[in-house]
């Protein structure tokens, strides 16, 4: 009986969606707001250039990117621990994206649209029903308005059930491969196999086709994600009011430490993050 490992892993993820186009390609037509005029048929990779802005959270988001023959490109990430700062930090990957398109022209006519798709696994919208949320720049009165350049769409996984969506097949195919597939598979369901895109997406998951040294690999992220949450857990209970006050917090304390030992102003802020008039009122 063949055993399978979680395709939400850095190792798995990156293997599906940044080793076979066609897979990509198929990921993002059944998840993104397409109309079948917009359908992408061929992309390129493009390399990871922009790395987690927190240390803390290097090992929960996962991320593959590419561009599309029209010029789109496209950021596609799993993120294992929702943060507050979350939405932000996919704004500014976003528009960085954006604005490299420049270059030293400033041909401006010439930039085309970012999507960035971020698949969550967490609920960060409670209070919302629906696992789908897509952000764009529309005309507050006149929707039908929108300036087309920025696209983010966030799917919070633990949401999804196959009953929730119809009509879209792909989609739910997709969502389904990603939510329930993993170590504790036994056997697989007839209808993830029936489609040939994401049997091959299953078969990429089988743990026989991985080396001892990719299995090390594997293991090793899923121990940095069980500390990474054990963090924010404590972090959230300790200081009552959320992970990220916990952060600003501790950062400080430290602040307060390294200006009673002499630091100087520049330096403290490079090493938390804190403006100048922040270290200055300590």
């Amino acid at each position: 009986m063949a055993k399978y490992l979680d395709p939400k892993a850095d190792l798995t993820f990156k293997k599906i969606f940044g080793e076979h186009p066609d897979l990509v390609i198929s990921l993002l037509n059944a998840l993104l707001p397409f109309s079948e005029e917009q359908k992408i048929t061929s992309i390129e990779y493009l390399p990871a250039e922009m790395p987690p802005e927190k240390p803390l959270f290097k090992n929960t988001i996962v991320d593959v990117r590419c561009k599309a023959a029209d010029g789109r490109q496209f950021i596609v990430e799993m993120q294992m621990e929702w943060t507050t700062a979350f939405k932000q930090r996919v704004l500014f990957n976003a528009s960085k994206a954006y604005v490299r398109q420049l270059g030293k022209s400033y041909k401006y006519h010439l930039l085309q649209p970012v999507y960035c798709l971020s698949l969550v696994n967490d609920i960060f919208e409670p209070d919302i029903p629906d696992f789908y949320h897509y952000y764009r720049m529309v005309h507050e009165e006149h929707t039908d308005k929108v300036i087309d350049g920025l696209n983010l769409v966030f799917v919070e996984l633990p949401k999804f059930k196959p009953q929730t969506v119809s009509e879209k097949k792909m989609q739910v195919l997709w969502l389904r491969f990603l939510t329930e597939i993993d170590e504790n598979t036994k056997e697989v369901p007839e209808e993830l196999l029936k489609n040939p895109e994401v049997k091959r997406a299953v078969e990429i998951v089988e743990e026989s086709a991985y080396s001892e040294v990719e299995m090390y690999a594997y293991d090793k992220f899923w121990d940095a994600i069980r500390v990474e949450q054990a963090f924010v857990d404590e972090a959230a209970i300790r200081y009552g009011a959320g992970v990220e006050k916990g952060f600003k917090d501790a950062n400080f304390s430290n602040a307060r430490k390294m200006k009673e030992l002499g630091a100087s102003a520049e330096f403290i802020s490079q090493v938390t993050g804190l403006s100048a008039k922040e270290i200055e009122s300590l």
